[in-house]
């Protein structure tokens, strides 16, 4: 399929900037507002030609590659609610259940989560051990005759409260040679008796609805509700996670962009000591490393979706995007608040809200520590970004 990114990219900003962003206050307030809000843009955006244009086209999707749809992802992300809006919130969990769902299973949730009729969650951290090794997750799952019983205490399960099902991470395996063979994922419908959504937590950037805490207890569930093969959950888990990383600095970029609008249009307008703050130097350092962090970032995002698109890994492209991106989208919105000033902190504008999420991005998927890891490890032996073609 030939796509006119460039147009896509001018309705896309048109509906982000024009009938998401004025929708935010409404949506970030909750309640039956919220919800119709969101489904009269969702209208809107499938109206528009705007939806799920990153999902695959044998789904109904819009068939554009990852490096394509990183060129729209950076719009939709100037929102946090744009993609909601537009029906790529569901990608990452889309293209798990299209590679490794039974026929069953892609029948029965697959179409109506790309149609954002249902929604999907996934749960694999849990608080007694590090998230940053699934090795060690404790949730076991075993076969008792034709069902699968689940055991096991899972948190940060994003949107459980509201999914139609939740995809656990769960040790099938436990004496399996290899440690990456333990784990399998168990498709767990909503209301399933035994599962148990303990309480939604709180996170900067996030107040409710959002990261829930669960308890499995003796989750009875039908042997074919296993996602792919049984010991495969750690290959699932990656292959779902990888392109989710890339999905973030894409978001990111959004972000950015529009802290460092809110920047200039505050520098261009606000008088200090004399003059305007954007003829003063310091306020010029903040607005040009911006802009440069930014480019940097998008130019290794681009990549590293252009790369994906190449051999579906992109691992030491991936890691790089995901601790610079999130280090760039963090100074950037700390920039853009200390031009504004007392401004940048009230919730008159939206750059608070954006700090805050800023700083849970260099922990989720992945804290910042671990990829810097493994792009060290590559580099060490002697694998670098600029060997490949």
């Amino acid at each position: 399929m030939t796509h006119d990114i460039e147009v896509l990219r001018g309705k896309t900003r048109e509906f982000i900037d024009h009938r998401v962003i004025p929708a935010e206050a409404t949506i970030e307030a909750g309640g039956a507002a919220a919800f119709e809000a969101v489904e009269a843009l969702k209208k809107e955006a499938k109206a528009a030609g705007l939806w799920a244009l990153g999902h695959p086209t044998h789904l109904g999707g819009g068939g554009l590659s990852l490096y394509e749809f990183a060129l729209l992802n950076e719009i939709i992300g100037r929102s946090e609610y744009g993609q909601q809006a537009v029906g790529s919130i569901t990608m990452q969990d889309a293209i798990m259940l299209d590679r490794h769902g039974t026929e069953q299973q892609r029948r029965q949730w697959l179409q109506p989560m790309v149609d954002g009729a249902i929604y999907p969650s996934v749960s694999m951290t849990e608080p007694e051990v590090a998230g940053s090794d699934p090795t060690r997750i404790r949730t076991t799952a075993r076969l008792d005759g034709e069902h699968w019983i689940v055991n096991g205490h899972k948190w940060f399960t994003t949107g459980a409260s509201g999914a139609a099902f939740t995809t656990v991470f769960a040790v099938t395996d436990p004496d399996a040679t290899s440690p990456h063979r333990r784990i399998s994922a168990i498709v767990v419908p909503k209301g399933t008796p035994g599962m148990e959504i303990v309480r939604v937590i709180k996170t900067m950037g996030s107040d409710s609805g959002d990261h829930c805490e669960m308890r499995f207890t003796d989750v009875r569930v039908p042997a074919d509700h296993v996602l792919g093969t049984r010991g495969a959950g750690f290959t699932i888990f990656q292959d779902r996670v990888g392109p989710g990383r890339i999905f973030h600095a894409m978001r990111w970029l959004g972000q950015a962009q529009r802290a460092l609008e809110l920047m200039v249009e505050r520098a261009k307008t606000r008088e200090a000591h004399g003059s305007l703050l954007a003829d003063k130097g310091e306020i010029r350092r903040y607005i040009a490393e911006s802009v440069a962090e930014i480019q940097a970032s998008r130019l290794l995002t681009l990549d590293a979706a252009r790369r994906y698109d190449q051999d579906g890994r992109a691992s030491l492209e991936i890691s790089l995007i995901k601790f610079y991106g999130a280090r760039m989208l963090h100074n950037v919105i700390d920039r853009a608040i200390q031009v504004h000033g007392a401004l940048g902190v009230s919730e008159d504008t939206p750059l608070e809200n954006m700090y805050r999420h800023a700083r849970y991005a260099r922990i989720y998927d992945g804290p910042d520590e671990v990829h810097r890891m493994v792009v060290a490890r590559k580099a060490l032996a002697g694998e670098t970004p600029w060997d490949k073609p």
